[in-house]
């Protein structure tokens, strides 16, 4: 072939295995370098990763769809608070002010808490945290997922008010729950983002939670999202954590997630190629 009819392009053998994942693998190259598409697609990726920290969360959109979802008949009605970061500037260089709430959100919790003796469940925190984009898009879905099989489930579970966060990190989650006296917390949280998931929410469970816990008192579901985790999936993983940790009175490593290999013995419910 001479020069002049040959492909810009060379292809990668690799590249078939793309369908498979969203990872840049099996690119190609142009020369030396990338394609100019693909070089094109991993600017306009990092772009959107940016702008997932920086965009601020819409809480009163969050809010108003939040209300329309339901536990027993009854609407959420969201608290919207706040951590002690002011800002996002400050949320990014201080991450300890993201993990605790500022003073009037800590008291109007309190109050709520003084104004209802019940002792509930579960409490659910949704954060901000590094993606607003993730908790955007993800929340909600999740959530009436989750609620719908929740009331499903053979036992009542009973919840504290829905909590919003804005400049929180996965600790604050804890303090909220033990002002609300809950048994558990779950809170969701927008994960850092990658170049190829900007949207990705993450699932943080907590048994008895109080303030001053590490991450290995909590149980982790990470990559929830249309492109990732589906809704349905997520929501069985985390009710298979929150009966185990309620049956074991913990969470964290000494909770082990088994709804995997429950999921790899029936191939009829798994499409994973490597274990086809």
């Amino acid at each position: 072939m001479s020069d002049q009819n040959r492909p810009i392009v060379t292809d990668n053998v690799w590249s078939a295995l793309r369908r498979y994942t969203d990872a840049r693998i099996g690119l190609g190259r142009a020369g030396i370098s990338l394609p100019t598409a693909e070089l094109l697609k991993f600017q306009l990726a990092h772009a959107r990763a940016r702008d997932a920290v920086h965009l601020p969360l819409d809480v009163n959109r969050l809010s108003a769809e939040l209300r329309q979802l339901s536990v027993a008949d009854k609407p959420l009605a969201p608290e919207v608070l706040h951590s002690q970061a002011d800002d996002r500037f400050t949320y990014l260089q201080r991450p300890d002010l993201g993990r605790r709430l500022a003073d009037d959100s800590r008291n109007r919790l309190q109050a709520l808490s003084l104004a209802d003796d019940a002792v509930p469940d579960l409490a659910i925190v949704i954060v901000d945290g590094l993606s607003s984009s993730a908790v955007q898009s993800n929340v909600v879905p999740f959530l009436e997922q989750f609620l719908t099989d929740l009331e499903a489930e053979p036992r009542p579970w009973q919840l504290a008010p829905v909590t919003v966060v804005q400049q929180g990190r996965v600790a604050i989650g804890d303090e909220i729950g033990d002002l609300l006296k809950a048994r558990m917390v779950i809170l969701l949280v927008g994960e850092r983002p990658g170049l190829s998931s900007p949207d990705s929410l993450g699932i943080y469970l907590t048994f008895g939670p109080v303030s001053g816990l590490t991450d290995a008192r909590r149980n982790c579901i990470s990559n929830v999202r249309p492109a990732g985790l589906a809704f349905g999936h997520a929501s069985q993983r985390l009710l298979y954590l929150i009966r185990e940790a309620d049956r074991l009175k913990l969470s964290g490593v000494g909770l082990k997630d088994r709804t995997e290999e429950v999921v790899i013995d029936n191939n009829s419910k798994h499409s994973n190629f490597l274990t086809n």
